[in-house]
């Protein structure tokens, strides 16, 4: 995958969203564009999606997009989408941002200026009751996810996310997945706490909050870009149908 145009995709995710009724909130800036926040003005219990995370991670970004596109969050949350959060690593095509730090392990020390003021801006506003993280693996061949969770056990959940990717991408079939043991084919059950305790990823940040649930979904980097933005569409959708809603 070559490296994309960051800023021309956040022109295209607000030229959609703002008839929709989000606002938009500029929460940094950087040699490739923006990081944009995008706030509904729906009422219901906050729920907050974010992507591009790691510049090498295309789909997410895209994904989100899509969702927006076909209507997904018009319904009964108050949803935060940030589609782009590391526009410089997505310009380059690389995991990391410009100053070769990767975003997902920052938000304890908080060194990038992205994730600073990402954290900050966050932690002003109400916990999300789900959260949901797009990323991307080169090391798999199947779709998985991480699921923290604070509350209730819902295994027909996870069933119903993987089911619902099926058509795209079978579940992850090896047990032992980036030194994580899943719970069921594709399914990582994760505690809430890193797994390098200076480290912290934004879905640990977030869990510390007391986020009850938040889904971290994997799609095969290897796989075409179609697959693999459809697979994230249908996963979100289905973590949110009945009887799933917040």
């Amino acid at each position: 995958m070559s490296a994309f145009d960051p800023a021309a995709l956040l022109r295209e995710f607000r030229a959609e969203a703002e008839p929709q009724g989000f606002v938009t909130v500029e929460l940094a800036r950087t040699t490739a564009g923006p990081v944009l926040a995008f706030v509904s003005a729906f009422e219901g219990k906050p729920a907050y999606l974010s992507a591009g995370m790691h510049g090498d991670e295309p789909a997410g970004p895209l994904a989100a997009l899509e969702l927006l596109r076909c209507g997904f969050f018009e319904q009964d949350m108050a949803w935060t989408i940030c589609p782009v959060l590391n526009p410089t690593g997505l310009a380059a095509n690389t995991r990391e941002n410009a100053e070769g730090i990767d975003l997902n392990r920052d938000y304890l020390r908080r060194e990038s200026s992205e994730i600073r003021a990402h954290a900050e801006w966050l932690e002003s506003r109400p916990c999300p009751q789900r959260f949901f993280s797009l990323h991307e693996d080169w090391e798999t061949s199947g779709f998985y996810f991480y699921e923290i969770n604070l509350g209730d056990d819902r295994p027909d959940r996870a069933a119903a996310i993987i089911d619902g990717v099926r058509p795209w991408f079978p579940p992850e079939p090896e047990t032992l997945i980036d030194d994580h043991e899943t719970r069921a084919p594709g399914w990582i059950y994760h505690h809430a706490e890193a797994d390098l305790p200076d480290l912290w990823p934004e879905a640990i940040f977030l869990a510390k909050r007391g986020c009850p649930v938040s889904f971290t979904f994997e799609t095969p980097s290897s796989a075409a870009l179609e697959s693999r933005i459809a697979a994230h569409v249908a996963a979100v959708q289905r973590a949110v149908a009945p009887p799933f809603r917040v």
